[in-house]
């Protein structure tokens, strides 16, 4: 009789805990989620699956367990400003995207604000790998806190388990850059490829599974002269940034960002099976607060005047220092390059901040690209939009422009 009064017990406790887990979805999860995944393999999930999951990955526990990241409680405002006159039709781009939210902010003010699959300005989407600039600004703020010493150090200097690892020749620049030379497999279609199989690894006892799991790679190449895409770098970096600021990353990002950057909301930051935030992927955020993180970056990434990453070092992150074999396009610290001086944080299936400081335009986008994870087609119409976007700025500007005096009138 005891043994049944404890399992029932027990049954009732999930059956409430799955009632109260129900009612914390917001209406756009509830409404789609007959179609979540029963799986962690999000590269090949399917698109009612994704467009389910992006918008709850913080509260699957199933799926994977999360540290909020507290926000602000002095939102940064993101007063209107008047629509935005563009040669394209919004309707259509954001169909084509499929776009669950697109904002245009322009010098300080919001000039368009649209959202798309049942998703809305209170909900929070997966950053995936926008969260790799995040990560860079968080590398910048332990530099000027003196957490890290140098650009120039070695990883293994704060992670003494790269010892001995190819990584002992690596520097925390050439991680930022992605030119460690190091083997790595980021091909999304590839289940036995290391983007899709290091999440899975199985670590030695008392070691991070991912470092585990990098410091058995080879090297293909000597560090700082080869570009190659490695989300595992930028988890490294995590790791990296963790261990020096002695403190979960999700606390250091509210604390010199969240917070002071003015984000609305609360995000939250998917964990590792090691208890550690995947630095390279998967933030949960608000639409207006990646939209907000783009604007502090614009503005010197600065709070009370002071910025809170070294003099220069900025400048340096989000402008070309690895060419990407792209023509116009380079690498940063993190940081996309374009030629004309803007930049951008981007992410698989659509997640995107592109900042034009030329313009003070700052762009936000999540979505779920029907094409595939990294599909070329909606990439390249993704920088389109930006390019009608400032465009549509440029004729703004001129069109408001002083007209020159004719001396002969």
């Amino acid at each position: 009789m005891k043994l049944r009064k404890v399992v029932f017990g027990l049954v009732a406790a999930t059956v409430v805990a799955a009632v109260a887990g129900w009612f914390s979805l917001d209406k756009e999860t509830r409404g789609v989620l007959a179609h979540l995944p029963t799986n962690s393999d999000v590269l090949f999930w399917s698109q009612a699956q994704r467009d389910a999951a992006f918008r709850a990955l913080d509260r699957l526990p199933f799926l994977a367990k999360a540290r909020d990241v507290p926000a602000s409680g002095t939102p940064t405002p993101l007063p209107p400003g008047p629509p935005l006159k563009m040669a394209l039709d919004i309707d259509t781009y954001m169909a084509g995207q499929r776009s669950a939210a697109l904002l245009i902010v322009h010098d300080g003010k919001l000039r368009l604000e649209r959202y798309g699959l049942d998703f809305d300005a209170a909900g929070r989407w997966t950053s995936f790998s926008v969260a790799k600039s995040i990560t860079s600004t968080l590398v910048g703020a332990a530099i000027r806190d003196g957490h890290i010493r140098s650009m120039d150090d070695k990883v293994s200097d704060y992670i003494p388990q790269m010892k001995g690892s190819a990584y002992d020749d690596v520097s925390i620049r050439q991680l930022l850059t992605m030119t460690s030379g190091i083997r790595w497999n980021e091909d999304y279609a590839d289940p036995n490829s290391d983007v899709a199989r290091f999440n899975k690894h199985e670590p030695e006892e008392g070691v991070d599974a991912l470092v585990s799991y990098l410091r058995r790679l080879p090297r293909e190449a000597e560090a700082g002269t080869r570009w190659h895409y490695s989300t595992g770098e930028t988890n490294l970096v995590g790791v990296l940034v963790g261990n020096a600021v002695k403190k979960p990353l999700a606390d250091y990002l509210s604390e010199k960002i969240w917070v002071p950057g003015g984000m609305e909301q609360k995000a939250t930051w998917i964990l590792s099976r090691s208890g550690r935030e995947i630095s390279g992927c998967c933030i949960q955020a608000a639409t207006r607060d990646f939209a907000r993180f783009g604007l502090f970056v614009l503005d010197g990434a600065r709070v009370n005047g002071q910025s809170i990453v070294p003099e220069g070092w900025l400048a340096q992150a989000t402008s070309e220092q690895v060419g990407t074999g792209e023509p116009g396009r380079g690498y940063g610290y993190q940081w996309w390059t374009y030629a004309d001086g803007s930049f951008a944080a981007r992410g698989i299936f659509g997640q995107g901040i592109f900042i034009d400081p030329k313009r003070r335009i700052v762009i936000a986008s999540n979505a779920n690209w029907g094409g595939g994870a990294s599909n070329p087609v909606d990439k390249e119409a993704r920088d389109a939009f930006y390019r009608a976007v400032q465009q549509a700025v440029d004729a703004e500007a001129a069109a408001v422009a002083p007209k020159p005096l004719n001396p002969l009138r």
